[in-house]
Protein backbone atom coordinates (compact mmCIF):
# COMPACT_ATOMS: atom_id res chain seq x y z
CA UNK A 1 0.00 0.00 0.00
CA UNK A 2 1.01 3.31 -1.21
CA UNK A 3 2.43 5.78 2.05
CA UNK A 4 0.80 8.32 2.73
CA UNK A 5 2.40 11.75 1.44
CA UNK A 6 2.99 15.20 3.16
CA UNK A 7 3.94 18.13 1.04
CA UNK A 8 6.30 20.53 1.89
CA UNK A 9 6.24 23.95 -0.14
CA UNK A 10 8.57 26.48 0.57
CA UNK A 11 7.03 30.09 0.00
CA UNK A 12 8.57 33.71 -0.53
CA UNK A 13 6.50 36.30 -2.19
CA UNK A 14 4.95 33.39 -4.20
CA UNK A 15 1.40 34.48 -4.76
CA UNK A 16 1.17 33.96 -8.10
CA UNK A 17 2.60 30.49 -7.99
CA UNK A 18 0.50 29.07 -5.80
CA UNK A 19 -3.12 28.95 -7.37
CA UNK A 20 -1.26 26.98 -9.88
CA UNK A 21 0.28 24.36 -7.77
CA UNK A 22 -3.07 23.79 -5.66
CA UNK A 23 -5.08 23.71 -8.29
CA UNK A 24 -3.56 20.39 -9.52
CA UNK A 25 -2.87 18.90 -6.59
CA UNK A 26 -5.87 16.82 -5.97
CA UNK A 27 -5.30 15.48 -9.86
CA UNK A 28 -1.62 14.82 -9.24
CA UNK A 29 -2.27 13.01 -6.25
CA UNK A 30 -5.23 10.44 -7.68
CA UNK A 31 -4.36 6.85 -5.75
CA UNK A 32 -2.83 8.35 -2.88
CA UNK A 33 -4.99 7.77 -0.25
CA UNK A 34 -3.82 9.99 2.36
CA UNK A 35 -2.15 13.48 1.90
CA UNK A 36 -1.25 17.14 3.23
CA UNK A 37 0.42 20.11 2.89
CA UNK A 38 2.41 22.22 4.48
CA UNK A 39 3.73 25.54 3.69
CA UNK A 40 6.53 27.23 5.22
CA UNK A 41 6.20 30.93 4.06
CA UNK A 42 9.34 32.70 4.83
CA UNK A 43 8.02 36.44 5.44
CA UNK A 44 6.76 37.06 1.98
CA UNK A 45 5.58 40.75 1.73
CA UNK A 46 2.78 39.54 -1.24
CA UNK A 47 0.36 37.68 0.98
CA UNK A 48 1.35 34.59 -0.09
CA UNK A 49 0.69 32.68 3.64
CA UNK A 50 -2.72 34.39 3.22
CA UNK A 51 -3.40 33.28 -0.32
CA UNK A 52 -2.45 29.28 0.83
CA UNK A 53 -4.76 30.03 3.24
CA UNK A 54 -7.69 30.93 1.16
CA UNK A 55 -7.09 27.95 -1.50
CA UNK A 56 -6.36 25.13 0.77
CA UNK A 57 -7.79 25.67 4.09
CA UNK A 58 -6.74 22.26 5.22
CA UNK A 59 -3.30 23.06 4.55
CA UNK A 60 -0.39 23.88 7.69
CA UNK A 61 0.72 27.10 6.90
CA UNK A 62 3.73 27.92 8.81
CA UNK A 63 5.52 31.43 9.00
CA UNK A 64 8.99 31.34 9.67
CA UNK A 65 9.36 34.69 10.68
CA UNK A 66 12.20 36.12 8.43
CA UNK A 67 13.16 35.08 4.68
CA UNK A 68 15.63 31.91 6.32
CA UNK A 69 15.91 30.15 3.07
CA UNK A 70 15.22 27.16 1.13
CA UNK A 71 16.56 24.57 3.29
CA UNK A 72 15.12 26.26 6.57
CA UNK A 73 11.65 26.32 5.27
CA UNK A 74 12.36 22.71 3.83
CA UNK A 75 13.26 21.89 7.53
CA UNK A 76 10.23 23.59 9.02
CA UNK A 77 7.69 21.57 6.84
CA UNK A 78 9.65 18.63 7.81
CA UNK A 79 9.66 18.88 11.31
CA UNK A 80 5.49 18.24 11.06
CA UNK A 81 5.88 15.44 9.18
CA UNK A 82 4.87 12.53 10.66
CA UNK A 83 6.65 8.37 10.60
CA UNK A 84 5.25 6.63 7.90
CA UNK A 85 4.99 9.93 5.59
CA UNK A 86 6.64 10.55 2.31
CA UNK A 87 8.52 14.14 2.28
CA UNK A 88 6.92 15.50 -1.14
CA UNK A 89 9.57 18.99 -1.23
CA UNK A 90 8.04 21.21 -3.79
CA UNK A 91 8.67 24.37 -5.16
CA UNK A 92 5.71 26.56 -5.84
CA UNK A 93 6.13 27.45 -9.47
CA UNK A 94 6.19 23.43 -10.16
CA UNK A 95 3.30 21.48 -11.98
CA UNK A 96 2.63 18.69 -11.23
CA UNK A 97 0.73 16.03 -13.81
CA UNK A 98 -2.15 13.71 -13.18
CA UNK A 99 -1.51 10.42 -11.29
CA UNK A 100 2.20 11.74 -10.52
CA UNK A 101 2.27 11.31 -7.17
CA UNK A 102 1.53 7.55 -7.10
CA UNK A 103 4.01 6.74 -9.57
CA UNK A 104 6.47 8.03 -7.82
CA UNK A 105 5.64 6.53 -4.13
CA UNK A 106 5.47 3.19 -6.46
CA UNK A 107 9.07 3.69 -6.45
CA UNK A 108 9.63 2.88 -3.05
CA UNK A 109 8.71 -0.46 -3.45
CA UNK A 110 12.05 -0.99 -4.14
CA UNK A 111 13.37 -0.60 -0.49
CA UNK A 112 16.75 0.90 -2.11
CA UNK A 113 15.26 4.11 -3.75
CA UNK A 114 15.58 6.73 -1.04
CA UNK A 115 14.10 9.58 -3.52
CA UNK A 116 12.00 9.54 -6.57
CA UNK A 117 11.98 12.57 -8.66
CA UNK A 118 9.85 13.05 -11.88
CA UNK A 119 10.74 13.33 -15.62
CA UNK A 120 10.95 17.85 -15.75
CA UNK A 121 9.46 20.51 -18.47
CA UNK A 122 9.93 23.56 -18.38
CA UNK A 123 6.32 25.07 -19.82
CA UNK A 124 7.56 25.39 -23.14
CA UNK A 125 7.53 21.78 -23.10
CA UNK A 126 11.54 21.11 -23.62
CA UNK A 127 12.88 18.63 -21.13
CA UNK A 128 14.70 20.32 -18.35
CA UNK A 129 17.75 18.57 -17.08
CA UNK A 130 17.32 17.86 -13.55
CA UNK A 131 20.07 14.59 -13.15
CA UNK A 132 23.48 15.36 -12.01
CA UNK A 133 26.17 13.33 -11.27
CA UNK A 134 28.34 14.07 -7.92
CA UNK A 135 30.28 17.15 -8.38
CA UNK A 136 34.13 16.57 -8.39
CA UNK A 137 36.50 19.44 -9.10
CA UNK A 138 37.28 18.04 -12.37
CA UNK A 139 34.01 18.78 -12.79
CA UNK A 140 33.73 21.95 -11.66
CA UNK A 141 36.47 22.96 -13.65
CA UNK A 142 35.58 21.33 -16.66
CA UNK A 143 31.76 23.49 -16.65
CA UNK A 144 34.06 26.13 -16.01
CA UNK A 145 36.45 25.94 -18.47
CA UNK A 146 33.85 24.58 -21.76
CA UNK A 147 30.21 25.60 -20.68
CA UNK A 148 27.82 23.73 -22.36
CA UNK A 149 30.00 21.51 -24.03
CA UNK A 150 31.26 19.72 -20.84
CA UNK A 151 28.16 17.69 -20.72
CA UNK A 152 29.35 15.46 -23.43
CA UNK A 153 32.36 14.28 -21.10
CA UNK A 154 30.75 13.01 -17.90
CA UNK A 155 34.09 13.28 -15.72
CA UNK A 156 33.85 16.85 -17.05
CA UNK A 157 30.56 17.59 -16.13
CA UNK A 158 27.70 17.21 -13.65
CA UNK A 159 24.89 17.08 -15.49
CA UNK A 160 23.32 13.97 -17.02
CA UNK A 161 21.92 14.06 -20.59
CA UNK A 162 17.92 13.99 -20.67
CA UNK A 163 16.99 10.43 -21.79
CA UNK A 164 19.93 8.72 -20.19
CA UNK A 165 19.40 5.94 -17.68
CA UNK A 166 22.65 6.69 -16.10
CA UNK A 167 21.89 6.94 -12.25
CA UNK A 168 21.87 10.30 -10.70
CA UNK A 169 23.93 11.20 -7.66
CA UNK A 170 21.65 14.31 -6.66
CA UNK A 171 18.62 16.10 -8.77
CA UNK A 172 17.35 18.86 -8.61
CA UNK A 173 15.35 20.47 -5.36
CA UNK A 174 12.64 21.63 -7.02
CA UNK A 175 10.51 18.18 -6.96
CA UNK A 176 11.88 15.99 -4.40
CA UNK A 177 9.87 12.91 -2.78
CA UNK A 178 11.68 11.55 0.10
CA UNK A 179 11.05 7.84 1.28
CA UNK A 180 9.11 7.65 4.61
CA UNK A 181 12.41 5.04 5.48
CA UNK A 182 15.00 7.87 4.73
CA UNK A 183 14.27 11.63 5.80
CA UNK A 184 13.93 10.14 9.48
CA UNK A 185 17.84 8.87 9.06
CA UNK A 186 19.30 11.10 7.08
CA UNK A 187 18.09 14.63 9.19
CA UNK A 188 17.12 17.91 8.39
CA UNK A 189 18.58 20.02 5.39
CA UNK A 190 21.67 22.56 5.96
CA UNK A 191 20.18 25.37 6.74
CA UNK A 192 23.35 27.43 6.59
CA UNK A 193 23.55 26.92 2.92
CA UNK A 194 20.27 29.27 2.23
CA UNK A 195 19.76 29.01 -1.64
CA UNK A 196 21.98 26.39 -3.75
CA UNK A 197 23.83 23.40 -3.06
CA UNK A 198 21.81 22.67 0.06
CA UNK A 199 20.36 19.61 -2.32
CA UNK A 200 23.26 18.46 -3.60
CA UNK A 201 24.26 17.74 -0.17
CA UNK A 202 20.71 16.76 1.11
CA UNK A 203 20.85 13.95 -2.09
CA UNK A 204 24.84 12.82 -1.24
CA UNK A 205 23.82 12.29 2.13
CA UNK A 206 20.95 10.08 1.16
CA UNK A 207 23.37 8.29 -1.37
CA UNK A 208 26.03 7.68 1.03
CA UNK A 209 23.97 6.73 3.73
CA UNK A 210 23.02 3.71 0.76
CA UNK A 211 19.77 4.66 -0.85
CA UNK A 212 19.94 5.60 -4.31
CA UNK A 213 18.32 8.45 -6.59
CA UNK A 214 15.75 7.38 -9.27
CA UNK A 215 13.80 9.63 -11.86
CA UNK A 216 10.60 7.60 -12.65
CA UNK A 217 9.01 7.70 -16.32
CA UNK A 218 5.62 8.35 -16.68
CA UNK A 219 5.78 10.79 -13.23
CA UNK A 220 5.62 14.29 -15.02
CA UNK A 221 6.13 18.02 -13.70
CA UNK A 222 6.16 20.96 -15.59
CA UNK A 223 9.27 23.56 -13.72
CA UNK A 224 9.02 27.41 -14.44
CA UNK A 225 12.46 28.15 -13.02
CA UNK A 226 13.91 30.97 -11.91
CA UNK A 227 16.64 33.72 -12.97
CA UNK A 228 19.58 32.79 -10.93
CA UNK A 229 21.53 33.32 -14.10
CA UNK A 230 20.60 37.48 -14.57
CA UNK A 231 19.93 37.69 -10.82
CA UNK A 232 23.44 39.26 -9.23
CA UNK A 233 23.11 38.22 -5.42
CA UNK A 234 21.42 34.64 -6.53
CA UNK A 235 24.51 34.32 -9.23
CA UNK A 236 26.77 35.42 -6.35
CA UNK A 237 24.90 32.70 -4.00
CA UNK A 238 24.85 29.74 -6.39
CA UNK A 239 28.98 30.08 -7.51
CA UNK A 240 30.17 30.24 -3.49
CA UNK A 241 27.96 27.68 -2.46
CA UNK A 242 29.71 25.51 -4.78
CA UNK A 243 32.91 26.38 -3.27
CA UNK A 244 31.48 25.66 0.19
CA UNK A 245 30.20 22.49 -0.65
CA UNK A 246 33.55 21.45 -2.11
CA UNK A 247 35.31 22.46 0.98
CA UNK A 248 33.20 19.89 3.00
CA UNK A 249 32.83 16.86 -0.01
CA UNK A 250 36.52 17.37 -1.47
CA UNK A 251 38.50 18.68 1.24
CA UNK A 252 41.41 21.74 1.31
CA UNK A 253 42.74 21.27 -2.03
CA UNK A 254 39.62 20.69 -3.65
CA UNK A 255 38.23 23.69 -2.27
CA UNK A 256 41.37 25.38 -4.22
CA UNK A 257 40.59 24.14 -7.33
CA UNK A 258 37.43 24.77 -7.38
CA UNK A 259 37.84 27.95 -5.85
CA UNK A 260 40.44 29.34 -8.63
CA UNK A 261 38.10 27.21 -11.38
CA UNK A 262 35.11 29.86 -10.66
CA UNK A 263 37.27 32.92 -10.56
CA UNK A 264 38.65 32.21 -13.67
CA UNK A 265 34.94 31.65 -14.72
CA UNK A 266 33.42 34.98 -13.66
CA UNK A 267 36.59 36.61 -15.34
CA UNK A 268 36.36 35.07 -18.64
CA UNK A 269 32.99 36.04 -18.73
CA UNK A 270 32.78 39.68 -17.81
CA UNK A 271 32.89 40.94 -20.91
CA UNK A 272 29.07 40.20 -21.63
CA UNK A 273 28.36 42.63 -18.92
CA UNK A 274 25.75 40.77 -17.27
CA UNK A 275 26.69 42.49 -13.87
CA UNK A 276 26.04 38.45 -12.41
CA UNK A 277 29.84 37.11 -13.15
CA UNK A 278 31.32 40.60 -11.52
CA UNK A 279 29.10 40.09 -8.49
CA UNK A 280 29.88 36.39 -8.02
CA UNK A 281 33.69 37.28 -8.81
CA UNK A 282 33.52 40.15 -6.01
CA UNK A 283 32.12 36.81 -3.64
CA UNK A 284 34.68 34.60 -4.64
CA UNK A 285 37.25 37.19 -3.71
CA UNK A 286 36.15 38.74 -0.56
CA UNK A 287 34.33 35.38 0.91
CA UNK A 288 37.90 33.63 0.11
CA UNK A 289 38.82 32.46 3.35
CA UNK A 290 35.63 31.58 5.27
CA UNK A 291 34.28 29.79 1.79
CA UNK A 292 37.73 27.88 1.72
CA UNK A 293 36.86 26.49 5.04
CA UNK A 294 33.36 25.41 4.49
CA UNK A 295 31.84 28.49 5.78
CA UNK A 296 28.42 30.54 3.44
CA UNK A 297 28.92 33.96 3.27
CA UNK A 298 26.83 34.79 0.65
CA UNK A 299 22.82 34.46 1.86
CA UNK A 300 21.00 36.11 -1.42
CA UNK A 301 19.08 39.77 -0.97
CA UNK A 302 15.67 39.09 -0.66
CA UNK A 303 15.37 42.07 -3.54
CA UNK A 304 16.63 39.36 -5.89
CA UNK A 305 15.66 35.61 -3.67
CA UNK A 306 11.56 36.14 -5.55
CA UNK A 307 9.39 33.09 -4.82
CA UNK A 308 12.32 30.72 -4.39
CA UNK A 309 12.73 30.18 -7.68
CA UNK A 310 15.30 27.64 -8.67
Amino acid sequence: MRPPVVIAVVTYNSAHDLPGLIDGLPAALAGVSSWRVVVADNASSDGSAAVARKLLPTAEVVETGGNLGYAAGVNACMARAKDGEALFVLNADVRLEPGSVARLLDAFEDPRVGVAVPEVTRPSGEPEPTLRRRPTPLRVLGDSVLGRRAVAFPLLSEEIPVGSHEQPDWANGATLLVSPRVWPRVGPWRAELFLYSEEVDYCLRVKDAGWSIRQVKGARAVHRGGEVASAPALWAQLVTNRVVHAARWNGAVGARIVWGALVAAQVARLPLRRGTHLAALRALLSGRQALLAGRPTNPAAPSDFDGERR
